[in-house]
């Protein structure tokens, strides 16, 4: 480590220390101030000539002068600690921390330092969360219906699923600080915004469920249990009874659901103080009914049902079970025999059943030694509306059931089956969110949210699964699936097995929903308050505000919203698998995340909890994804639907966020995996599409020129393959580099704007020519590089002042092609239609001069797959010589399309042989002419540029005063620039070297070859122009530069400036051709 030291001016009569101890002196922490003659006080800084005052105190002190530059980008690593301890976790919306000011006025915050262990912090909010309604209300009729079997097994696997992802949250939890948000906050930090918004709110959804939930099962014990009196519907006729019954629970729960609502709206500080009586009441029940099991062995309680048959009675109208009784000799018929009978006469018509057989009173609870854990093993699923029958009991059976429905038998309310009841016990096991959530409260969150967590669900697991078996040993099975405790007089099933009253376990249950009911409603706002504070989902940013203390009343009221569409749902046993679809899920992405971060291995993945592993977290993400089919199909669907369609308006319209999360990683390991086997394996066919290369050109603004140059892109690829936009900045790196930054954000936003799909990549070069070769050589990425360049004609380039714009396309014409690559130049771009456009009519011509492997053909039908060339027609010309066959070459195109799969009209046009007309041969020579005599003369650069430019005015004027007489002689002749004088004495200049002839300028002929060719083109562009002047758009290859380098440069650019006269639109193309597209000029 390098030692700390401080620069001091070494004072004159320093005696008895040497230079040395002055100046390295690490006690030193504020550094002398001498002062000058002048009396004016030096500056207090280490650093030199520093006139900032404010910078000078903020570096006093500070041995850092070596580090002046980096400190006012980096912080100093002794700033970033303090800032890193002084770390504070506030739950998001409510405020926990004291204010005060001090004696400047100024606002501090003092931060109360978190005291709370793994026992209070993590164990006992997990315990209570997870204990609650299900286990009071529903698990002895699970245990019932599905047997001890089939119930321990549903208790397993749910246990495992909420300990599987335990583990994977404790990873994901040690792994950094967890603020406010849980759940949603470990989702988002690691799979993304797109994921952690849709499981976010699918999280927040199902907190708001459980709030219906806890306040349904409020109402349910309220009514059932407390105070069945206060019904406000009550039910006429027997089959009407189930709809009161709702009708109480909607009316009830609203005013519950206000009620709460209220108290949590005045202040969360009220429903943390009742937190400690609402657990106490939970301990309580547990214990109570424990100590009931216990008691079972030595007393039984006395809880007799009567049975008719073998068939479960209602006993809470009746007293005695029998049908008659005797008083002094005297046979009375009983309050049971009315219910069955017409009159209470003995010789009263009676239901036959009722006659036939017999009545039986048993025990409800025989006990823990009562062996009644034989008959309670296997379970007994049915419809709605069926009888709880007690196995092993014999009875006669009658035909004519239809009346059963109007006597006091019990009936299930449901159809029951496995599936259905894993969904409705699953909630019991929810709630290990708890201690992740209150990370900023603990004491050593990294130490205490696994063990305090995986303790909680150990704990509950252990008393699910002892229940499940207490439960089948110590009550009988008509008892169990009797689900509201009719047979036992109306009392709480799970309440007559509890010691010392039934009582401990009505009102601690009731107690326990209340408190759940509100930290649901306390915990879903805020939880909705941070994901709308995050801004990843725009429509909900209005719930990111509150009152002034933070407090999130937008989301309570919204919470409250959607809470009540659970209170009007009515039923606790179908709003529970709601909620078991939204956690299941919360919990599948949980492991997801983890198995995610583990298999990348990033960097920064270094949990404190060392006892995970990704097949753990996987195993996990399977079982949640089980669950939820096995628990509801449908409603697994429309939970994944919902978050499928968050997922699609996040990533669309969502707010950009870079949290470092696992899916960016999993999509660049997959990028490269994919690169890899793409390198390895050339391109089949089949698989073959242009993968372009767009080189733009930028204006002094550093805009895109030609903005219609990507709306083509857009058009030709439809977001298919790749696509790299690229450009080139003249200069070098270090003096253009912001530019070359802001040059590319500006091409992003014109993509953006075009809707082109693909890569954007600007270069700085000493000159374009060498930019634009290596942006052809070296674009792209191993398997993924471009395999044809798309760029714009040279507008404007004879007019130039120089001749760079030429020279820079010919020679990235020659890059091309030696890249065997296919070049597409399109010229009038700024007349393209842009992606807004419908063309309505029109064509699309395709001039086929030379095969070029199928890009020509390809290239129409891309374009005809987007909305502006749809309604386009094909036409593809050809062209036949005197030799060919213009109709078996008309039948052989067209057969030739017909197994390419494409539509086109089909036409053969023929050019004869005809004189080659004088001002082609004129034009040849005089092109050659100068040529030979640049070359002779060794002119300077600057001069052969001036000539060149010179030929293509005067070439392109004497072409368009011929063009409607092009087989006669021109009246107009070129001038030559160079006298014989001129000549003379340049010869004299250059006496020294051999003599070259000059008089063989004026009399050469010129190349056979070179007149042939420029015939070819002068005709080809007057039938193209004949045939394609109303086209919407023109195809055609166009030949390639000499590969002869040297061939004149002038020779070139004056054949291609035989096409550019063509003004109707057009393309070129394929490997090793170049491709030339123009557009009509309207």
């Amino acid at each position: 480590m390098p030692t700390n030291f401080t620069v001091v001016p070494v004072e004159d009569g320093g005696a008895g220390k040497s230079s040395l101890e002055l100046v390295f002196r690490e006690e030193d922490i504020t550094p002398r101030r001498p002062y000058s003659g002048d009396n004016t006080p030096r500056e207090s800084s280490p650093f030199i000539n520093n006139t900032d005052h404010d910078r000078g105190n903020y570096y006093d002190g500070k041995n850092m002068a070596l580090f002046e530059e980096e400190i006012e980008s980096n912080p100093m690593v002794s700033s970033l600690l303090n800032k890193l301890a002084n770390y504070t976790n506030l739950t998001q919306g409510v405020t926990e921390h004291e204010e005060y000011e001090n004696e400047d006025g100024v606002t501090k915050i003092a931060v109360k330092s978190s005291q709370m262990g793994t026992f209070i912090g993590v164990y006992l909010p997990c315990m209570q969360n997870i204990l609650g309604v299900i286990l009071f209300l529903r698990l002895t009729w699970i245990v019932g219906t599905a047997g001890i079997m089939e119930s321990f097994a549903i208790v397993v696997m749910c246990c495992t699923c909420t300990m599987l992802t335990a583990i994977s949250m404790s990873a994901i939890a040690t792994n950094g600080v967890v603020p406010a948000g849980g759940s949603y906050y470990m989702i988002s930090r690691s799979l993304g915004p797109e994921f952690g918004g849709a499981v976010g709110l699918c999280f927040y959804l199902g907190t708001t469920f459980a709030g219906s939930m806890y306040i349904l099962g409020t109402i349910e014990i309220l009514l059932t249990y407390i105070v069945p009196n206060t019904a406000v519907f009550v039910a006429e006729k027997k089959e009407d009874e189930t709809d009161a019954m709702l009708n109480n629970m909607r009316v009830y729960g609203t005013c519950c659901l206000a009620l709460m609502a209220l108290v949590v709206f005045v202040g969360v500080k009220y429903v943390n103080k009742l937190a400690l009586v609402f657990l106490a009441c939970v301990v309580l029940s547990i214990m109570a009914i424990y100590a009931g099991v216990i008691k079972t062995v030595i007393e039984p309680p006395n809880y007799p049902i009567c049975l008719l048959g073998n068939r479960s009675l209602q006993n809470h109208n009746f007293e005695k079970c029998m049908k008659t009784e005797v008083i002094k000799n005297v046979t009375y018929t009983t309050e049971l025999w009315k219910l069955f009978c017409d009159s209470p006469h003995l010789n009263a018509t009676c239901d036959e059943y009722f006659t036939l057989n017999n009545l039986t009173e048993i025990q409800g609870i025989p006990g823990l030694l009562s062996g009644v854990i034989k008959d309670n093993m296997w379970g007994e699923y049915g419809p709605s509306g069926m009888l709880v029958e007690k196995k092993n009991q014999s009875s006669v059976p009658v035909q004519d059931n239809s009346r059963d429905i109007y006597k006091p038998y019990i009936f299930n309310d449901i159809s029951t089956f496995f599936t259905l009841l894993v969904g409705i016990y699953f909630p019991s096991v929810t709630g290990i969110m708890a201690g992740s959530n209150r990370s900023g409260d603990l004491r050593d969150a990294q130490r205490s949210i696994p063990i305090g967590t995986i303790l909680a669900i150990a704990t509950t697991s252990f008393i699910y699964m002892t229940c499940v078996v207490l439960f089948g040993a110590c009550i009988e099975g008509v008892v169990l699936r009797d689900k509201f405790g009719d047979s036992v007089k109306k009392n709480l099933v799970i309440g007559t097995l509890a010691w010392p009253s039934p009582w401990v376990i009505v009102i601690g249950s009731f107690f326990s929903c209340c408190g759940a009911g509100l930290q649901s409603l306390t915990g879903a706002p805020r939880l909705l308050q941070a994901i709308a504070r995050d801004g990843i989902v725009p429509f909900l940013q209005v719930f990111g505000h509150g009152k002034a203390n933070g407090e999130p009343t937008w989301a309570l009221l919204m919470t409250v919203g959607i809470c009540e569409i659970g209170i009007l749902i009515a039923s606790l046993d179908a709003v529970a698998p709601i909620l078991s679809m939204f956690f299941l899920m919360c919990y599948l992405f949980v492991n997801l995340a983890c198995a995610v971060q583990t298999l990348l291995r990033t960097p920064n993945w270094r949990p404190r909890f060392k006892f995970y592993h990704w097949t753990l977290s996987f195993l996990g993400m399977s079982l949640c994804l089980s669950l939820m089919f096995i628990s509801s199909w449908y409603y697994a669907l429309v939970a994944m639907s919902i978050a499928g369609c968050i997922y699609k308006y996040i990533e669309y319209r969502g707010a950009e966020k870079e949290w470092g999360d696992g899916i960016r990683g999993l999509s660049l390991n997959a990028a490269r995996y994919a690169l890899i086997r793409l390198e390895e394996v050339p391109t089949h066919t089949k698989n073959w599409r242009p993968q372009l290369l767009v080189l733009l050109k930028l204006d002094s603004d550093l805009g895109v020129k030609h903005p219609r140059l990507l709306s083509f892109t857009t058009q030709l690829k439809a977001g298919k393959g790749l696509t790299i936009v690229s450009s080139v900045l003249e200069g070098t790196y270090m003096t253009l580099g912001a530019e070359a930054k802001s040059a590319e954000q500006n091409v992003k936003s014109a993509m953006h704007l075009e809707r082109t799909k693909g890569f954007c990549h600007v270069v700085v070069s000493s000159n374009l020519r060498d930019g634009f070769s290596h942006l052809i050589q070296s674009a792209g990425l191993g398997g993924m590089k471009h395999n044809a360049v798309l760029m714009a004609w040279p507008g404007g380039w004879k007019q130039a002042e120089d001749s760079y714009p030429w020279k820079n396309f010919i020679e990235t014409v020659r890059e091309t092609t030696s890249a065997h690559q296919a070049l597409l130049v399109a010229k009038n771009i700024d007349k393209f239609p842009c992606n807004q456009d419908r063309l309505g009519e029109g064509t699309i011509d395709v001039w086929w001069i030379v095969h070029d492997g199928g890009l020509l053909m390809l290239l129409p039908f891309l374009l005809r797959q987007h909305k502006v060339w749809r309604k386009c027609k094909m036409r593809i010309f050809t062209v036949a010589q005197m030799n060919d066959n213009s109709i078996q070459m008309k039948k052989d195109l067209q057969m030739f399309l017909y197994h390419l799969r494409l539509n086109a009209v089909v036409e053969v046009v023929e050019m004869h042989d005809s004189d080659i007309a004088a001002f082609t041969y004129e034009k040849t020579l005089v092109m050659e002419q100068r040529s030979q005599m640049l070359k002779q003369m060794q002119l300077s650069r600057t001069e052969r540029e001036r000539e060149a430019q010179l030929i293509t005015k005067l070439g392109t004027k004497s072409h368009a005063n011929l063009s409607d007489t092009a087989t006669t002689t021109p009246d107009h002749h070129v001038h030559m620039t160079w006298t014989k004088d001129k000549l003379i004495a340049e010869r004299n200049r250059k006496r020294g070297e051999p003599n070259v002839g000059v008089k063989d300028l004026f009399n050469m002929k010129p190349n056979q070859s070179n007149v042939r060719r420029m015939h070819t083109a002068v005709k080809l562009n007057e039938v193209v122009v004949n045939k394609s002047q109303g086209a919407q758009l023109v195809l055609l290859n166009m030949p390639g530069p000499p590969k002869n380098k040297g061939v004149s440069q002038i020779s070139v650019e004056e054949f291609w400036s035989t096409q550019n006269c063509f003004n109707s639109a057009t393309i070129v193309a394929f490997h090793f051709c170049y491709l030339y597209l123009t557009r009509q000029v309207s």
